[in-house]
């Protein structure tokens, strides 16, 4: 008889050792498990799911709280009863699992008396018919912010060892939990900034399009009565002109500012002479020309280019070269357009004599909204976009743009290189 004892108390032990094993592998899955995930739904029944396998129970229940009522909404359960959401809201008075989330503390509660049966049978427990159960707050952060609760152990009682088991799977899901929040929250605030984006976009094109209608109206008349007027009448006519040719140029920069992220993808593409395009981009900056009274000298090779490009955005990066040559060269200016083969690219090139860039900043003109002059003195207006929507749309195009200038007052020569076929 004594050997018997002797013998089933190691066995004992190995079997004890056994159990912890597993569940220590358990809740390494778990863990794994719930990092790799933050669907909220997903996360919340796999959380219910684990503790019932982990603990040996025969259902599991979660709770959290509703930010608005405090009481304690089911939200994912197991077993073969309808499932516990349908249970509707727990209040946090006469419950066990308010009495858990309100003193912040374990309860466990076996073989339950008939006296006691209401308790136990309170709406959140996932199984109506439930004699024990173990209960643990879930934390987030420092917030108590749900229940986690199994029912009905399988083969024994819920002892303290269950509760810490049970307690670690909480804290787990509490970790998981809060990062799916950070993450509705974030997914909510990139949906409410997409909604201003288009807000704002929509807007702009609104508002460009009612301005250039009278704006033309005023860039006409303009350059009408310059002409026909005399003397102090005739000036009065050039500063009108020149303002409306400005806020025209903030009006186009407005109307293109989503350029600034163009993606390949969204090129419209199509076969095209290089030679003809760079054409419609001079014969686009005509009235600019003449209000400045400027020359615009364009340089072709003899044979055609054809390129894979998009027509329209192509012309605007190059009608923004030329327009920004003729607004930094001042008043009868000489500004050159030429397009050349480079190997396998071709090279559009706009030239001025104007105001030069200093070495340091040729690159940092592509830097959206940059201005080389000081804000509050400088002498030429515009909001500094016209460059970076140039870059963005050669790069996606696969080419690039650049700047050249031997110095400041010296000219500056920007380059568009686009891929041939």
């Amino acid at each position: 008889m004594g050997y018997t004892r002797r013998m089933a108390e190691p066995r004992a032990d190995h079997d004890d050792l056994r159990r912890m094993v597993v569940q220590l592998s358990r809740l390494v899955e778990i863990s794994v498990t719930l990092n790799a995930t933050l669907d909220r739904p997903v996360l919340l029944r796999f959380i219910a799911t684990s503790a019932a396998d982990v603990l040996e129970a025969e259902s599991a229940v979660i709770l959290l709280v509703d930010p608005n009522t405090r009481r304690l909404q089911p939200v994912a359960s197991t077993g073969s009863r309808p499932p516990a959401e349908a249970a509707g809201a727990v209040p946090q008075e006469g419950t066990i699992a308010g009495t858990v989330l309100r003193e912040r503390r374990h309860v466990i509660l076996n073989q339950v008396d008939a006296s006691r049966a209401p308790l136990v049978r309170a709406p959140e427990l996932p199984r109506p018919e439930a004699r024990s159960l173990l209960a643990v707050p879930i934390f987030s952060r420092h917030d108590a912010i749900g229940v986690l609760e199994v029912a009905d152990k399988r083969g024994g009682a819920f002892d303290e060892s269950d509760a810490r088991t049970l307690a670690i799977i909480a804290s787990q899901a509490g970790v998981a939990i809060h990062n799916a929040r950070l993450l509705q929250d974030l997914q909510e605030a990139n949906r409410d900034l997409g909604r201003l984006d288009k807000l704002k976009s929509d807007f702009i094109a609104v508002a460009s399009h009612e301005l250039r209608t009278p704006l033309g109206v005023i860039l006409g008349y303009a350059a009408i009565l310059r002409e026909e007027a005399g003397g102090e009448g005739s000036e009065h006519a050039e500063a009108v002109l020149s303002s409306a040719l400005r806020l025209r140029a903030l009006i186009e920069d407005m109307t293109h500012l989503h350029l600034m992220g163009v993606a390949p993808e969204s090129l419209m593409l199509e076969d095209a002479d290089l030679c003809s395009v760079l054409t419609r981009a001079c014969e686009s900056v005509g009235e600019m020309l003449t209000a400045s009274e400027s020359n615009l000298a364009l340089r072709l090779p003899d044979d055609p280019v054809p390129a894979w490009v998009d027509v329209a955005r192509l012309e605007l990066s190059l009608a923004n070269l030329l327009n920004n040559a003729i607004r930094f060269s001042g008043p009868q200016a000489q500004v050159e357009a030429e397009l050349v083969r480079r190997g396998s690219e071709a090279w559009l090139r706009i030239r001025d004599r104007g105001v030069g860039l200093a070495a340091e900043d040729l690159e940092r003109v592509f830097d959206p909204f940059y201005q080389v002059e000081d804000h509050m003195t400088r002498r030429h207006e515009g909001l500094g976009l016209g460059l970076s929507i140039v870059r963005a749309i050669a790069e996606a195009h696969g080419g690039r743009a650049w700047a050249e200038s031997p110095g400041p007052g010296q000219g500056t020569t920007f380059t568009l290189a686009i891929p041939l076929p």
